[in-house]
């Protein structure tokens, strides 16, 4: 089990690798970079960018574990044929017209070079804040008998919230990890972590990357 607040992951003590995943929500240079999206607004991206190295621990004892890693990008199509008119609203309002950030076109779309995408690695494009919201996620995870959920990337308060809460009411058990998530607004940020376990933990649990690092090392130990 995972050493987790307000209850130890999973619940009933079975962690079993090849029903998991570890989602890696976002982590693109449109959110990373100091030229994307999320610069562009007006937020500091380097807390974002902190917790790469986390997230590259927790992939590699993940992979060695047998755990699936999911990675989500957020972006439109380029000819913008699958945004509606409130969402081209938003775009030219937040001066992003005659850009191609946020588009599945540009360079911003791709996931960070810090990030090591593998070929086994399962990569599920959104437009939504949800990975669940007009994708296949859902259908990949049951095909592949998945029930429990890992959740690192960004932002903390919008996509991995939105994609954590539905993954909740789809019945998957979901552990966010604390130092593996990062928002622009740290506010936001702790605010998040703290509605995870709420009631109990409405949200699922809460755990640090040391806690799931060291509970994957022991079921891979365990393999051997």
């Amino acid at each position: 089990m995972i050493k987790a607040t307000p209850f130890d992951f999973p619940y009933d003590g079975k962690l079993v690798p090849r029903h998991t995943a570890l989602l890696a929500i976002d982590l693109q240079e449109d959110f990373l970079s100091p030229n994307g999206y999320f610069a562009r607004k007006g937020y500091d991206p380097s807390p974002l960018r902190a917790i790469l190295p986390t997230v590259n621990r927790l992939m590699s004892a993940a992979r060695a574990a047998g755990v699936t890693i999911v990675h989500t990008r957020q972006g439109y199509r380029a000819d913008m044929a699958d945004m509606t008119p409130y969402e081209k609203w938003r775009r030219k309002r937040a001066g992003l017209d005659g850009t191609d950030i946020l588009l599945r076109s540009g360079a911003g779309f791709q996931i960070v070079a810090d990030i090591e995408v593998k070929p086994e690695d399962i990569i599920v494009d959104k437009t939504c804040n949800s990975a669940f919201t007009y994708t296949d996620l859902e259908l990949v995870l049951r095909a592949r008998d998945i029930t429990h959920l890992l959740f690192t990337g960004c932002t903390t308060d919008v996509c991995v919230h939105t994609t954590l809460r539905e993954a909740c009411d789809r019945n998957f058990q979901c552990l966010t990890i604390s130092d593996a998530c990062a928002s622009g607004d740290q506010y936001a940020h702790d605010a998040a972590l703290h509605m995870v376990t709420v009631e109990d933990g409405v949200f699922g649990a809460l755990a640090d990357s040391q806690a799931v690092i060291a509970a994957l090392s022991q079921l891979t130990s365990a393999a051997r």
